[in-house]
């Protein structure tokens, strides 16, 4: 028998696919997945919490599927590519629904605002799928990276009929390869020493 929790988020993922993000209601929800309202309520308090819901699963799928032993011969554009290709995978069936929950964020600013956590804790994921750190301020300046890089392949995605993903393929080596040049540029600008800090001159007050 399939738990409550899991029988209304397949029951919310239909139920948007097919009518659209504001168009459900947690009443609709709870009607399809055979639950009272004050059930589903207990573990779903609105929509936005059906959401994150959708996104741990597929974090969840992604997570399961990464090997325990890293290869030393891969990069960390291999491993990314590699993590972000198995998450556009688990998210295939679910094309329908992904795209009802973009525009209903796009039409509705604080759907989107609400819905930040839930992206950040994914993208989270992912970099620590791929062994690459994701807290402090650094972190947060490559969740943001990867989640930017994430809403530019999702639009090829989206159109993607083909049978191995391959148009989503190219765009992500495509994204990743921008970001790694980028990454190389940021780290040989920190790492450069400043001539001018480099000593104190005669006329410095620490001279």
């Amino acid at each position: 028998m399939t738990p409550a929790n899991e029988a209304a988020l397949d029951a919310f993922l239909g139920l948007v696919a097919d009518k659209g993000f504001a168009a459900v209601t947690l009443r609709d929800v709870a009607q399809a997945a055979g639950l009272g309202l004050a059930d589903l309520y207990r573990l779903y308090p609105d929509k936005v919490a059906l959401v994150a819901a959708f996104m741990a699963r597929v974090d969840a799928e992604v997570l399961a599927g990464t090997s325990n032993q890293s290869d030393p011969e891969e990069t960390v554009r291999d491993r990314l590519f590699d993590t972000m290709m198995r998450r556009y995978d688990a998210l295939r069936p679910h094309k329908a629904a992904l795209r009802a929950i973009r525009l209903g964020a796009r039409r509705d600013p604080m759907l989107a605002l609400a819905l930040g956590p839930a992206l950040r804790r994914s993208m989270a994921a992912m970099l620590e799928a791929a062994g690459v750190p994701s807290d402090g301020l650094a972190g947060a300046l490559r969740q943001n990276g990867l989640l930017a890089l994430h809403y530019a392949v999702s639009r090829i995605f989206d159109q993607d009929d083909t049978g191995d993903l391959s148009k989503t393929m190219a765009a992500l080596d495509g994204r990743l390869k921008t970001a790694e040049r980028w990454s190389q540029l940021f780290d040989k600008y920190v790492k450069t020493p400043n001539p001018q800090r480099s000593s104190p001159g005669p006329d410095s007050p620490a001279a």
